[in-house]
């Protein structure tokens, strides 16, 4: 195993696709490090300082203090966020209504947007996506989700979705231009027709259709595995929920630079 000591200046090193599998960490100084994309099941820290850290990202099972933190914060979310308690719920009154609460907090956030300095749909905030480039995702998952999987449709995918990016080669083959650079109002147009598609996909069912199977899954699912329709529309529903989060955090960061002393 390489051992790096206190004589190894590794400051800003960065590291891609490394394998650090069983790597442990000593007495060192990750003051400001960025870990994106990167996945840390059943990482163990002992004795550390996390002041000030800032974490996102699949958390079930974690343990802060001998307390499963998980349910803390999913609790406070709902109570931030009225509806979002349902959005993967297996009823389908309760998941459609959490799907139209999360919609309208997407309506308040891009009047927000509207409001604030041009360009500001297209800025990005420590390599976050843009707003734009969040609703061209939620384009792409209504794609995956409901289009090509639960209807079934051929040519199923808008050329302006954005996939996540280690879909990129793959997503070129489902007829996405990953290299696409449209307007904030064609993103919004794609958005608000996706938006009617789950509309209508909710309201075309009943409670036993949507506990039936998907007729298939997204391209990027294992083949062998088979969901009910409640799962797939429910990833739909909860993203809408989490990028909206994502969005707003970053317009309050836009807002505090713009707003700062000397700016």
């Amino acid at each position: 195993m390489t051992r790096f000591t206190a004589d190894d200046d590794l400051r800003g090193a960065e590291f891609v696709a490394a394998d650090l599998t069983s790597a442990r960490f000593r007495f060192a100084d990750l003051e400001g490090a960025a870990f994106e994309q990167s996945y840390l099941p059943r990482v163990v820290m002992r004795g550390v300082d996390l002041t000030g850290a800032d974490i996102d990202g699949q958390i079930g099972g974690l343990r802060v203090n001998g307390v499963e933190v998980l349910p803390l914060i999913e609790a406070e979310l709902n109570r931030r966020h009225p509806g979002r308690e349902h959005a993967r719920s297996q009823v389908l009154a309760e998941q459609r209504e959490s799907f139209e609460a999360a919609l309208r907090t997407w309506s308040a956030t891009l009047d927000r947007v509207a409001a604030m300095p041009a360009g500001t749909a297209d800025q990005r905030v420590d390599g976050e996506w843009s707003v734009a480039q969040t609703l061209r995702h939620l384009v792409f998952a209504v794609d995956g989700w409901v289009r090509h999987g639960i209807q079934g449709l051929d040519g199923a995918f808008s050329p302006i979705g954005l996939p996540f990016s280690e879909y990129d080669d793959e997503a070129r083959a489902l007829g996405v231009d990953v290299t696409a650079t449209p307007s904030f109002q064609e993103v919004q147009t794609a958005f608000a027709d996706r938006t009617v598609q789950v509309r209508a996909q909710y309201e075309s069912l009943t409670q036993e259709a949507f506990e039936a199977p998907a007729r298939r899954l997204p391209p990027w699912e294992p083949e062998i595995r088979s969901l009910p329709v409640w799962r797939c529309l429910g990833v739909i529903a909860n993203e809408a929920w989490e990028h909206h989060r994502f969005a707003e955090r970053d317009l309050d960061e836009l807002e505090r630079r713009r707003l700062a002393p000397g700016t």
